[in-house]
């Protein structure tokens, strides 16, 4: 080696740690930003949840144990609940609870609030997982397929009628479809149960409502990033190297619009947790989804509490999650291009 090339290469090994330290640096920046808005973000549900029982008009005491209760009763309920405290001593208690798992009783069930949402927790989360999976497993070949079918405007019978499609699947209320499929194969075909979770086969229609569509939005976010991605300038560069097409599209065009497109997955993945309540209460889906209905009709305040803290822990976290992931995939994204 001359030492014209040792001093070429010395520069370029020097700058190896100085663009690692860089990078960790952003690194560091992006989990303290994130972690510092998740913390607000829970700290803001977590105070949310718990004035929600404070505002309600009226006595949710008196509301929950009915017009016969005697004062006595009213009385000693409140006292057995911690609703006699000042409003300051019992948010430092509700907080404390929440780290303990004590997030009071449900007068419903009569039983603690955390055993409620623990019994019923695993079915919406196994149905929420499911339809999230289902949507992005069908969202992701659709789209990439319409793109590359519609590319430079070719297949406008194909384009009109993906978009057509998607539009109408994507603005149907999980609910209604819900019912439809209930009519449909639970009543008049009988081919699926209709209610309850019992195997494999009574979890189809629920995904089927739950994810269509989440499927049909992220599909046509798909087909767009992909097209932008098929006309950028590492694509026709690959193309220059004379691969194969459909390497092109699977190695070089594809990660890149999946990439871009989980920012909407964390957004739907929030929105399917949320959509959960409706489809269960459907489909009879012993979750908490259809407990929290229940709960609002029973006036059952604490035991409500306790589910709206699991719902928005559940979409902050998988917000998170999306974005974490996005910065793993892309350390050159607008993710950690932020965290400068």
């Amino acid at each position: 080696m001359t030492i014209t090339e040792n001093a070429e290469q010395a520069p370029a090994d020097a700058a190896a740690p100085a663009r690692t330290g860089l990078l960790q640096r952003r690194w560091m920046r992006f989990a303290l930003q994130r972690g510092g808005r998740l913390l607000l973000s829970l700290w803001v549900l977590v105070t949310a949840a718990f004035l929600m029982i404070h505002l309600v008009p009226g006595d949710p005491i008196r509301a929950s144990l009915g017009p016969t209760a005697t004062p006595e009763l009213i009385e000693q309920t409140r006292r057995n609940l911690g609703f006699d405290a000042p409003l300051w001593e019992q948010y430092l208690r509700f907080l404390t609870g929440i780290f303990t798992g004590e997030l009071g009783t449900s007068i419903q069930f009569r039983l603690p609030v955390a055993d409620v949402i623990g019994d019923r927790l695993p079915a919406t989360l196994a149905l929420g997982v499911a339809g999230f999976v289902v949507a992005v497993l069908i969202a992701i070949p659709v789209g990439a397929l319409v793109a590359v079918a519609t590319r430079r405007g070719r297949n406008r019978g194909v384009e009109l009628g993906f978009a057509s499609s998607s539009v109408v699947i994507g603005t149907i209320p999980d609910f209604l479809l819900g019912v439809a499929l209930v009519w449909i194969f639970g009543v008049t075909l009988r081919w699926l149960p209709v209610a309850g979770e019992d195997g494999l086969a009574s979890y189809v229609m629920p995904v089927v409502a739950l994810a269509a569509g989440p499927a049909a939005i992220l599909a046509r976010i798909v087909r767009v990033e992909l097209l932008a991605a098929l006309e950028a300038d590492y694509v026709r560069t690959a193309r220059s190297k004379r691969l194969e097409p459909t390497r092109v599209v699977l190695r070089h065009a594809l990660p890149n619009a999946v990439t871009a497109s989980l920012t909407l997955g964390g957004l739907l993945l929030g929105s399917m947790v949320a959509g959960t309540v409706l489809v269960e209460n459907v489909f009879a889906w012993p979750g908490i989804g259809s407990t929290v209905t229940g709960a609002i009709l029973g006036k059952d305040y604490q035991l409500v509490q306790g589910i709206v803290l699991v719902y928005g822990v559940g979409v902050l976290l998988a917000n998170t999650v999306v974005d974490v992931i996005l910065a793993v995939l892309d350390p050159r994204s607008t993710i950690l291009e932020g965290a400068r």
